[in-house]
């Protein structure tokens, strides 16, 4: 028996002497602890787990980066609103205020805009409806004026002229042709303002019309 004790002592002289990997392993598992010490995920002497670690109402806690999330199993509305908040404080307060003011000005513009509109609007009517007005009114003066006219003396004078003038054109007795011509004709030199010489064709017309042709 003793045979085989020294007879493993000798084949296990390796491990009577320091094991490598035993040391490295132990080193590795030391190195190991002090990150979770350092990071507060140690566990107590006693076996338990802190407070701080234990996950309550289903939720987990994850360390990414250096930050601190909490994960649950709610809908994922709850990290879009998570995001949607850290995005809200990430952002400038000069970018925040910028947009504030923009959205303001939009909206006085477009109020101003209507209001505009609307003035517009009420002006053209208005103006239509005074154009309407004045446009009846001088009907209704035209019309007055016409049936004036119709009574005046002066107006049956003209009339009576102008009826004398168109049964003198319409008249076809014989030899009043060219005194029908000479009527037409406005022999008065000086009211003429033509150009051309035209004495000689006013002679001729007058001769015409003293001594017409005899067919």
């Amino acid at each position: 028996m003793a045979e085989f004790d020294m007879f493993g002592s000798v084949g296990n002289g390796v491990s009577a002497e320091e094991d490598p990997a035993a040391a490295f392993l132990a080193q590795q598992e030391s190195e190991i602890a002090g990150i979770e010490n350092d990071e507060g995920f140690s566990i107590l002497d006693s076996g338990e787990v802190p407070m701080s670690l234990q996950a309550g109402d289903g939720a987990t806690d994850t360390v990414m980066n250096g930050d601190f999330y909490q994960e649950t199993n709610g809908p994922t509305d709850g990290y879009a609103a998570i995001s949607h908040a850290d995005r809200l404080q990430a952002e400038p307060e000069s970018i925040r205020k910028w947009r504030e003011e923009q959205r303001s000005r939009l909206e006085m513009l477009d109020a101003n805009s209507k209001k505009q509109e609307t003035e517009w609007k009420d002006k053209a009517g208005k103006e239509l409806e005074e154009w309407y007005a004045r446009q009846d009114e001088l009907l209704q003066k035209t019309k007055a004026n016409n049936r004036t006219n119709i009574n005046h003396p002066c107006y049956s004078l003209e009339q009576a002229a102008e009826e004398a003038f168109v049964s003198d054109v319409e008249e076809t007795s014989p030899g009043t042709e060219w005194e029908r011509v000479a009527r037409l004709c406005d022999f008065n030199p000086k009211s003429s303002k033509q150009a051309k010489d035209v004495s000689r064709m006013r002679s001729v017309l007058i001769s015409l019309k003293q001594a017409p042709l005899v067919h």
